[in-house]
């Protein structure tokens, strides 16, 4: 089993800055990838970007390239999704996942595991 936890989450202005937080825990060759995907109202749930088991690759959807950085320190067991230059369309409730892939996954199925998510609001 494993247990996600975001954190970070809150209101900013277009423009700001805001850096979520992924506490980890449990078999670590269940978390080897671990992504961020994020849910708008009345939305599927889309893939914000992913970071392989080493920490040393990652992937980002086209809208958050250059402004979004994900990042892993195994040593807390944390990963973290910083995001700057934020606009209005990034408000959703973001996810952090976890991929017994060795890859990048972009896809929901590659993820077994789940936080509870946590709110991003962007006002313009």
């Amino acid at each position: 089993q494993v247990q996600l936890v975001e954190s970070g989450g809150g209101l900013v202005q277009a423009g700001g800055s805001l850096r979520l937080s992924c506490a980890a825990s449990g078999r670590t060759s269940s978390r080897r990838a671990m992504g961020w995907f994020r849910q708008a109202p009345g939305k599927e749930r889309d893939f914000v970007g992913v970071i392989n088991w080493t920490g040393s690759v990652t992937n980002y959807v086209d809208s958050v390239k250059g402004r979004f950085t994900i990042s892993r320190d195994d040593a807390e067991n944390t990963i973290y999704l910083q995001m700057n230059s934020l606009k209005p369309e990034d408000t959703a409730v973001y996810y952090c996942a976890a991929s017994p892939s060795m890859g990048l996954p972009t896809a929901r199925s590659a993820y077994n595991y789940w936080g509870q998510g946590t709110q991003v609001t962007v006002s313009s």
